[in-house]
């Protein structure tokens, strides 16, 4: 996901939820550095590099590929991009090395979902984005898997995404490029993908690179013939997948913030959101690039307040000016201690199923 829906679609989610503006920008704030948090920026503001959420292109091109390396690329990738649905999945006849990365794939409504929103409960708000975050990409990654794997995320030739027509659809070659200076061309089904390389822990098969944006994209619908699912035809529909995200998010910061009792997989506000049910989907299915002007226009009818943009350095200057035994009480150090503690958890929970790919927690 963009931030189109880290930021402004998670502000309306959690203004639906009954967060007020203020307390409805921390979260998306939140939610939006999860993909912004990286070694470098800690780096910069002097914060603790375990707390890092993401990884620049630039730090990937010098990450380590060896048993270390990448344990340390799958504790970041699969803790808050790419949440595994099922850590005891079973899958006959493949070497162990194999079947723990098929562990990893990610999907909604896992028992680490159901943990991560738990976890977030009676925390700051910055825990709250960041659970958001997690949540939200279960829906848009389901698939891939948040550790470099050629087996797992490579996509080929077979790649067609489904055009409404009718009551139909029809099926369009999908055509990947490498060129990452130019945009995608959505006309022409015309999509950037990271480069084919063989090895199987290239970082170039990490994630959904070799599917380029697509899965980020909440309009597109497409179909292709993963290796993990033995070729077998899979189809990805995002306008389904984006809306439950939506609506599994309020239920999730309802129950955060004591609504229900308790948080359980499948579960969705379909009631809150159903006033704005066609404005919504309508945002959702709109063939753009990025929707943040339509997710901002729509939270600021819903709040009547302005929804001011993410700026990056927000919080910097609080955190980096004031003393260091008082870091933790500001808005970047309650970020950085919710990233601590969701990563240690997801870490934790892949160890103890007896999977070594994202090795301990520290």
């Amino acid at each position: 996901m963009q931030a189109d829906f880290h930021y402004y679609a998670t502000y309306c989610a959690a203004f639906l939820a009954g967060y007020s503006h203020e307390e409805s920008l921390d979260i998306a704030y939140s939610a939006q550095f999860v993909d912004l948090c990286s070694r470098t920026l800690l780096a910069k503001i002097k914060g603790p590099s375990a707390a890092a959420t993401t990884q620049l292109q630039l730090e990937l091109m010098d990450a380590r590929t060896d048993p270390v390396g990448l344990q340390d690329i799958t504790r970041i990738w699969s803790a808050f991009h790419f949440l595994p649905k099922d850590l005891h999945a079973v899958k006959e006849k493949c070497i162990r090395r194999y079947l723990d990365k098929y562990r990893l794939i990610c999907g909604p409504n896992g028992d680490l979902v159901v943990k991560t929103v738990e976890l977030a409960k009676g925390k700051p708000l910055q825990s709250v984005g960041i659970a958001m975050h997690v949540l939200a990409d279960t829906w848009a990654h389901a698939n891939f898997a948040g550790t470099p794997s050629l087996v797992i995320n490579n996509t080929n030739y077979v790649f067609y995404e489904l055009l409404p027509e009718g009551d139909g659809f029809i099926e369009k070659p999908i055509k990947f490029r490498h060129k990452t200076s130019e945009p995608d061309d959505l006309e022409n089904s015309i999509y950037t993908n990271s480069l084919y390389q063989s090895s199987e822990n290239s970082i170039m098969n990490l994630g959904h690179g070799r599917a380029g944006h697509l899965p980020d994209y909440s309009f597109v619908r497409y179909k292709y013939l993963p290796a993990w699912n033995e070729y077998k035809e899979l189809v990805k529909d995002n306008p389904h997948d984006y809306w439950n995200a939506f609506a599994q998010m309020i239920r999730a910061m309802r129950y955060i913030r004591g609504d229900y009792p308790t948080f359980e997989k499948d579960t969705y506000d379909t009631e809150t959101v159903a006033p704005w049910e066609e404005r919504i989907r309508g945002i959702i299915k709109k063939r753009q690039i990025l929707a943040s002007d339509d997710w901002k226009a729509f939270g600021e009818e819903l709040s009547g307040q302005t929804i001011k943009d993410h700026v990056i350095d927000e919080y910097f200057d609080e955190y980096t000016k004031c003393a260091k035994e008082e870091r933790d009480d500001t808005f970047l150090g309650r970020f950085i201690r919710g990233a601590i503690a969701h990563k240690g958890m997801v870490i934790e929970a892949i160890y103890e199923s007896g999977n070594k790919i994202a090795g301990i927690a520290k």
